[in-house]
């Protein structure tokens, strides 16, 4: 469904150089790699927001700057803050907007419908900025699903959720049956969430895709992405080290 072929493109200090990627349609993929590797570069490459040199394919069809325009409706990318997204007075007119952009039929009812489904029917009189932020982050994604794209991307989705919030997630991406592509460094919502995982080093290089389950056998991987870090602990008398794997927040 998606692939990139030799592609490269520079952004500040996020340089991809011939890179290579495939996604199959129905996947749940998450791009796990630390601060600055370029998940936030790769998904916007994805969403059509960037361009580089090289071929991205998506559905068959070559994406540029020219075929792009036929194609939003396709692609959803949340960013991974919330604040940057809102622009509407209520929640009503933020899902309302893009219905609207894209001359959608039966807008009340849509609205209402993806409202029920994230349980924010309260909230569609209220203003989203005085929302908190997992609720800011549930307001955006129900603006950009309902709209009903074919390909989903998320930009640490769970950063401004708290934990209830972010299991009501992990639910809800698993009966979700769009592509998807979450960004994330944080490994235990990764390993509730996906099917394969693609995992970028500091040079903004694919250095693993494939399964979980293989990667958390990989020390050497963790380590280099700085996924997991060693560090003493002390009990008592007793000191010793060992490695911790890096969740949300730390």
């Amino acid at each position: 469904m998606v692939k990139l072929k030799n592609y490269s493109f520079a952004y500040e200090e996020s340089i991809f150089n011939e890179l290579n990627l495939e996604i199959k349609q129905g996947q749940k993929v998450v791009l796990l790699g630390s601060n600055g590797s370029g998940k936030s570069t790769l998904l916007r490459i994805l969403a059509g927001l960037y361009f580089g040199k090289g071929e991205y394919e998506f559905n068959r069809k070559i994406i540029n700057k020219k075929s792009i325009k036929e194609h939003r409706k396709d692609i959803a990318l949340l960013f991974q803050n919330p604040d940057s997204m809102i622009f509407n007075p209520t929640v009503y007119d933020e899902i309302a907007f893009s219905l609207k952009a894209f001359k959608l039929d039966n807008i009340e009812s849509r609205v209402h419908k993806v409202a029920k489904t994230f349980n924010i029917q309260k909230l569609l009189n209220k203003s989203p900025l005085n929302l908190s932020g997992g609720e800011k982050q549930k307001v955006m994604l129900a603006s950009l699903l309902a709209y009903e794209p074919k390909f989903l991307l998320l930009d640490e989705p769970t950063s401004a959720m708290d934990p209830k919030t972010t299991g009501w997630l992990i639910d809800f991406l698993q009966d979700l049956e769009i592509t998807t592509l979450i960004a994330t460094h944080d490994i235990a919502f990764a390993y509730e969430s996906c099917d394969n995982v693609i995992v970028i080093d500091e040079n903004h290089k694919i250095i693993y895709n494939g399964e979980i389950e293989e990667l958390m056998k990989s020390l050497d991987i963790l380590q280099k992405t700085n996924l997991i870090h060693k560090h003493k602990h002390k009990h008592k008398s007793f000191e010793h080290s060992h490695y911790h794997l890096h969740f949300k927040g730390e």
